[in-house]
């Protein structure tokens, strides 16, 4: 089964709205660019840290990731653990489905 989530962060990547990497998204978050912070679920602590005091401090949502590390560096093509959506439109699907799935809904909309 392809994993839609995953699909769709990948297209997100090829429009260009998405930041990887714990400093990139911090610079995205703290210019205001950034719509929403995606961390992976074994993300480090540590770096994460960082990343979600940005977050707090610039009023952007952050949210996990129901993959790991490994699935998401395989999905877009580089090692990635956090990542940035600077796009409204993408980040509100990102939202939305990631909710979905962890209410169980295994439909798509």
């Amino acid at each position: 089964m392809q994993d839609r989530l995953l699909s769709f962060l990948g297209l997100c990547r090829r429009a260009k709205k998405l930041v990887i990497g714990a400093e990139t998204t911090v610079e995205s978050v703290e210019s205001g660019k950034s719509q929403l912070v995606l961390y992976a679920s074994d993300f480090s602590r540590g770096s994460l840290k960082k990343v979600l005091h940005a977050a707090e401090r610039c009023g952007v949502e952050a949210m996990m990731l129901p993959r790991n590390k490994e699935e998401l560096s395989i999905a877009l093509g580089r090692l990635s653990g956090v990542l940035s959506v600077e796009d409204r439109g993408f980040a509100d699907k990102l939202r939305d489905r990631i909710k979905s799935e962890q209410r169980g809904e295994l439909h798509e909309n």
